[in-house]
């Protein structure tokens, strides 16, 4: 069993008792959330589901965490100017656990 899902702008492939890390979602810990299936969806009997029935599928995750990911740095530089610049950003993340697919 599995879907294809878009959340944060990023599409993920997820299955039942995974977790996976996406961009922020609202919602405290321990909250539900209910995600549509982007592309395709199917089941354990090889079944199936896209183009016109898609919008029937969804995913159900629960919330475990809030988190940030590293820091990444980014460094500017001209040269023969003397000019540097530095700049550090880290993204703010939730950590999710697919509970269910739902195909209709």
């Amino acid at each position: 069993m599995y879907a294809i899902i878009e959340t944060g702008g990023k599409q993920y492939w997820v299955t039942p008792g995974e977790k996976v890390r996406v961009e922020k979602l609202i919602g405290s810990e321990g909250d539900d959330v209910e995600i549509s299936a982007l592309w395709s969806a199917a089941g354990d009997s090889k079944e199936e589901v896209s183009g016109k029935q898609l919008p029937k599928a969804k995913v159900l995750a629960r919330i475990i965490r809030h988190l940030r990911a590293p820091k990444v740095i980014a460094f500017k530089r001209r040269p023969k100017k003397a000019y540097e610049k530095t700049i550090g950003h880290r993204q703010d993340l939730t950590e999710i656990e697919i509970k269910d697919i739902q195909l209709s």
